[in-house]
């Protein structure tokens, strides 16, 4: 199959996730290069309409972006309309998955197990939990805005906290559990990687900060669990319309029953990104991956 030429990585925007996505664009460009497409290095940091002679330039565009405009079908929608090639998943997808509410729905409504959740869009301070609960704006990437809730009194901090991300938020049942999250590349699930923070939950610092999580991939979960809850990522892959590659977060309680949390559509590509493990614990290199993405993405 004939390959693309010229490869544009998209990569910073607005919002919090910018200078992680600044890291796995560089990543993301650095093999390109290596393995000899001609790259061009967008940082987005400005309207798009202004970037439209860029990405008519190239064969193709690599998203490096995470979250906001990045993730939740803006940026998708507009290379469609275009008529640019670009990797991961469509407009469609990339909003469902942003929309935690919505994927938590349609997860429920196949029979996956979810956590228990409410979706406010004010704060509220008459519901009735049973603590402790997860705060998380509803449709925010690598934990931005999440908060652990032990008390009745820390519901609105936290509540208040989120919302500065969102104009909705998710109360979540909490579950104590094993962090797992699995790779799926062109509908196939990878090796399972299990998560264990050096905080009650992995967000943003155990997630970007080097030394601040460890991580066993694969995952010692034993062969029958393994291909339940990589079935179980595919099938949500499947659900979600997603296209190219992603990554599927759960949690695994001490009845070894999986608890989908969300699906990421276009997972870090970063120095400690969990993606990238996975791909190599099946024995394909960090630059064998990114042609691998190409592809999938040049094919469709």
């Amino acid at each position: 199959m004939k390959k693309p030429n010229k490869i544009a990585v998209l990569m910073g925007g607005p919002g919090e996730e910018r200078e992680v996505s600044l890291k796995s664009g560089k990543a993301i460009a650095k093999a390109l290069r290596d393995n000899g497409y001609d790259v061009l290095d967008i940082v987005l940091d400005t309207e798009l309409v202004n970037l439209i002679d860029k990405l008519l330039s190239v064969d193709m565009v690599f998203l490096g972006l995470h979250g906001s405009i990045g993730e939740n079908g803006t940026i998708q929608g507009f290379l469609d309309a275009l008529g640019v090639k670009y990797t991961g998943s469509g407009p469609l997808s990339s909003a469902i998955c942003m929309d935690k509410n919505i994927s938590k729905v349609i997860a429920e409504k196949n029979n996956i197990l979810t956590p228990k959740w409410k979706i406010y869009n004010k704060i509220i301070d008459n519901d009735k939990f049973n603590y402790p609960v997860i705060v998380k704006p509803n449709g925010q990437g690598s934990t931005v805005g999440l908060r652990i809730v032990h008390k009745k009194e820390e519901l609105i901090p936290a509540l208040n906290y989120a919302f500065n991300y969102d104009s909705s938020v998710l109360v979540e049942e909490y579950i104590k559990g094993r962090e797992l999250t699995v790779m799926v590349l062109d509908g196939k699930a990878y090796p399972v990687c299990e998560i264990i923070p050096s905080h009650e939950l992995y967000d943003f610092e155990c997630k970007y900060t080097a030394g601040m999580s460890n991580y066993i991939c694969p995952a010692k979960l034993g062969s029958d669990l393994t291909k339940y809850i990589q079935q179980a990522s595919e099938d949500l892959f499947n659900l979600l319309k997603c296209q190219n590659y992603s990554r599927t977060d759960f949690l695994m309680d001490d009845q070894n029953r999986f608890w989908f949390l969300e699906m990421n559509t276009l997972p870090g590509m970063t120095d400690t990104s969990l993606a990238p493990m996975s791909a190599l614990a099946a024995g394909i290199s960090f630059n064998e991956l990114i042609d691998k993405i190409v592809m999938v993405a040049w094919k469709r």
